[in-house]
């Protein structure tokens, strides 16, 4: 239990007590809020659990907190209680005591931080889903590193979660897929409506070279095998570029397999049976607006054939009967009207749409190279690709940086920045400081200084004290950032454990100097250090991003 959950659970201890003995009216709260004071003279924690009691009591808030005071202060675990305001509380612990909490981070290792918020609930998340019809972008590279590092996060939180990408393999795209590979293999100019780029080329030069009767073949049977193995081979190359990039799925869906298996059939029985569907105008229609959707969706035309919001349907259906709580959709700045009509879906098929199906929307991402926008990739022709950002920068500092912000606001990358080693750079701030506390301890383990007992009692100083209340929070932020969906927080978080350890650093001195003999000191600051080295890999590991041993 760290110093934070062991509070909480004394301030209920003293809560109940209270009212036992008469001198509280209410109830012990389910959830009591704890905060890190910004000025640390003000203590380790505060709550304002006293105004939470204040009107269920009659009473005062700082009545209340005057109460809670008097029982709490006894308590060894705690140094000082003062009340502050109205009736906020303020917590000094233990100096020693809060110390623990450096065994506690060394002896779970890799797994301090992980929680349970989401034990057994089973998350399908899907993200890219690009068409394979070309380079992964740059809207695809911000979702292959925030949906991995948002699979990290939840599966730390409990959850087992499946990765899934939904390969858009049918449709108009592959055709005019298939005629632009075929007309760069025959020499013949791009449909106007068709991809252009180098990879068009070198998907043409691949085909033939493998298979030269292809030329020969009957124009049908010619633009078929053309289309389907520029697929095999595109697929294949995103897939390449994703593990390159860290990025793992396990799961790609093939939107063919819907229709090939009966899903999509499937799918619309149970919606009929559900009594959402009906006909008008030759159509057949999903009553989407009896759900909050801006109009109806057609699901197959007046022509008899399907639209993509027919197999939209089928694929959600299809997840939730493999067995998935929860599907969370990660979608481009492009798709915000999809929100309404998927939520509606999963109404329409007598799901929860407030529990079951979460859509993310993603904003754009503005790439710069000092003060000149980069917009042109010279193998895509008119796109950056997630190659062109790995070839650049490498694949730490591009997974970092896209993390780094709240997926629902634009952000601007700046090339020339990722490349300085310095403390603008916020990938290089926080490795910088993992691997000096990688150097350090090999130069304490030289010295004889080795990472296990020590005496928590030397654990004092102020600069110790603000670097352990920042440990202590590393569970609360992964649980957070899994709750909230937002990744984001474990970098922001990282990067103020990297500040404040390199304040502590310049403020205590770790290892002794010259002759100076080794003291309880030194061993309980190698400790501390080996601890705050630990969050900072587990938290480095979230992002999928490395922590090096030495820069």
């Amino acid at each position: 239990m760290s110093p934070a959950e062991l509070l909480i659970t004394q301030i209920k201890a003293a809560i109940a007590a209270a009212i036992a003995n008469g001198e509280l009216i209410g109830e012990v709260p389910n959830e009591i809020r704890l905060e890190r004071p910004k000025n640390r003279d003000h203590g380790d924690f505060a709550t304002s659990v006293a105004l939470q009691l204040a009107k269920a009591a009659g009473a005062p808030p700082r009545k209340i907190a005057e109460v809670l005071a008097a029982k709490l202060n006894t308590l060894p675990e705690i140094a000082k209680v003062d009340i502050a305001g109205p009736g906020f509380i303020n917590f000094t612990l233990n100096r020693a005591a809060q110390a623990e909490l450096i065994s506690r981070i060394l002896s779970a290792g890799k797994n301090y931080g992980t929680g349970d918020s989401l034990n057994g609930v089973a998350i399908n998340l899907e993200f890219i889903s690009a068409n394979p019809t070309g380079p992964l972008h740059l809207g695809h590279t911000r979702w292959a590193a925030v949906g991995d590092a948002l699979g990290r996060v939840l599966t730390a939180a409990g959850a087992n979660v499946t990765r899934e990408f939904y390969i858009n393999d049918r449709g108009v795209q592959m055709d005019l897929f298939g005629k632009s590979v075929q007309a760069a293999a025959k020499g013949n100019p791009i449909p106007e409506d068709g991809y252009q780029g180098e990879y068009i080329s070198d998907l043409a030069k691949a085909i033939v070279t493998t298979n030269e009767s292809i030329l020969e073949l009957p124009e049908p049977d010619q633009f078929i095998e053309f289309r389907e193995r520029a697929y095999e081979l595109q697929l294949a190359e995103q897939q390449k570029v994703l593990k390159t990039f860290n990025t793992n799925f396990d799961v790609w869906f093939s939107e063919r397999s819907l229709h090939d298996d009966g899903a999509v059939a499937h799918g619309l029985d149970r919606l009929k049976k559900q009594g959402h569907v009906f006909e008008s105008d030759g159509a057949t229609w999903l009553k989407t607006t009896d759900f909050g959707d801006d109009k109806d969706r057609v699901l197959i035309k007046n022509d008899a054939s399907l639209t993509y919001f027919a197999s939209d349907t089928a694929y959600y259906i299809n997840k939730r009967e493999r067995g998935f709580d929860i599907c969370i959709y990660m979608l481009g700045a492009d798709h915000h009207g999809y929100v309404g009509r998927l939520k509606a879906t999963a109404a329409c098929a007598g799901d929860d749409p407030n529990y079951n199906i979460e859509i993310l929307i993603g904003q754009l991402v503005k790439i710069m190279r000092g003060q000149e926008e980069v917009k042109l990739s010279k193998r895509a022709g008119t796109i950056i690709t997630l190659e062109d950002i790995v070839d650049e920068v490498g694949v730490d500092a591009a997974r970092y940086t896209l993390i780094r912000y709240p997926v629902d606001t634009p952000m601007t990358m700046d090339l020339a920045l990722l490349k300085e080693n310095t403390n603008d750079n916020p990938v290089y701030y926080v490795q910088y400081a993992h691997a000096r506390i990688a150097n350090l301890i090999r130069n304490a383990n030289e010295l004889g200084i080795k990472v296990g007992e020590f005496d928590t009692s030397q654990i004092s100083h102020d600069r110790e004290n603000e670097l352990l209340g920042a440990l202590d929070e590393y569970p609360r932020i992964v649980a957070f950032a899994a709750e909230l969906r937002e990744p984001h927080r474990v970098a922001r978080f990282l990067e103020e454990i990297a500040g404040i350890y390199h304040r502590f650093y310049s403020d205590c001195r770790v290892l002794p100097i010259g002759d100076e003999q080794i003291s309880p000191i030194h061993i309980a600051r190698v400790n501390l250090c080996a601890a705050t080295r630990q969050v900072l890999e587990n938290g480095l590991s979230l992002l999928g991003v490395s922590a090096p041993e030495r820069m």
